[in-house]
């Protein structure tokens, strides 16, 4: 019984941030998610607009001032089935939404959009083993040649936030004037992955480590802990095969622009450490703890469900620090800009 309700406890308790990555939804979350729609037009900005990049790019732009070249922030959505407001089936906090708004309020344009399995469920043509990490990477390439052949705006930084945060410092490569990391990993998704069941459910190490090793030297494994087949089951493998291939503190150190990492000291999904991994191996890197700010960019001051509560919680702001320090960031290195 104790070893059932230890399996139990790591369902429920082992990082949130495993099972928003890889349990994309359920049929009813499906179906949610098809029938609802987006909201496109902002309640407390008038300048949003939809924009069309591609099929399976679609997100809303939001211009304070259309007289003038503002600098633009590209937002990039966490894992699972994030739409451009940040939110998930049955999941509403809208935190990349008034992220985007509170930058618009303080004079910065933004394009956020939601990531290709929201069309794809939409269209009814979601195959969760056709979804490949590279694909999230392409598609911020995509946003960021799109609005670089605009020139309709001042310098263009990358805002990745938590999974986004790897497929951002990977696509700003590609022409992006600077970047900036919310909440993102300091080490490849296994070793997160490993670092969480150690202090979950170690008796699953062992066999979370060999599955790992498989799955990088062929591409699949067969044989892995049954508490784990969220992460392991066959129509996940692929991507996750993509997804370890990329150390984040390796990729962000390959930077030339400049780059601010940031934190919050409530986050329960990345810790602090992860930050400061990004930090050690990009010491020029600027960096920001932001105190009590959890995973969805809200201020959370009391202990324990408080902070599960405001995943689910549109009525909370985002951090006012969080908002100071980005556009702090970007105008400082704007004005560099020759």
């Amino acid at each position: 019984t104790g070893h059932t309700m230890q399996r139990r406890n790591l369902i429920n308790a082992t990082s949130i941030f495993i099972l928003l990555s890889l349990t994309w939804f359920n049929a009813m979350s499906q179906k949610a998610f098809g029938n609802r729609e987006t909201p496109i037009q902002s309640t407390t900005n008038s300048g949003s607009r939809e924009i069309q990049i591609s099929e399976l790019i679609k997100g809303s732009l939001l211009v304070p001032n259309p007289t003038e070249k503002s600098a633009l922030a590209i937002i990039i959505g966490g894992s699972g089935p994030t739409d451009r407001n940040g939110n998930q089936p049955m999941m509403t906090n809208n935190s990349l939404k008034y992220l985007a708004e509170g930058l618009s309020q303080r004079g910065i344009a933004s394009f956020r959009y939601d990531k290709r399995i929201i069309p794809l469920i939409q269209m009814g043509t979601f195959q969760e083993q056709d979804v490949r990490f590279n694909d999230f990477i392409n598609d911020a390439r995509k946003v960021l040649l799109y609005f670089n052949s605009s020139d309709a705006f001042g310098p263009i930084y990358l805002i990745g936030h938590s999974q986004g945060s790897l497929v951002g410092m990977i696509a700003a490569k590609d022409g992006a004037d600077g970047f900036i990391s919310i909440a993102g990993a300091g080490q490849s998704i296994d070793q997160v992955v490993l670092d969480q069941l150690a202090m979950q459910l170690p008796s699953a190490v062992p066999g979370a480590e060999s599955a790992f090793q498989k799955l990088a030297k062929d591409g699949s494994v067969e044989q892995y802990p049954l508490e784990l087949s969220t992460i392991f089951r066959p129509s996940i493998q692929r991507f996750m095969f993509e997804w370890m291939q990329y150390d984040p503190a390796e990729s962000l150190s390959t930077l030339s622009m400049p780059t601010l990492i940031i934190n919050g000291t409530s986050d329960l999904q990345v810790s602090e450490e992860e930050a400061m991994r990004l930090k050690t191996k990009t010491p020029q890197a600027e960096f920001e703890l932001i105190l009590n700010m959890n995973h969805v960019l809200k201020i959370i001051e009391e202990k324990g469900l408080a902070n599960g509560k405001s995943y689910n919680d549109p009525n909370l702001p985002v951090s006012e620090r969080l908002l100071e320090i980005i556009v702090r960031f970007i105008e400082e290195n704007s004005s560099k800009e020759p």
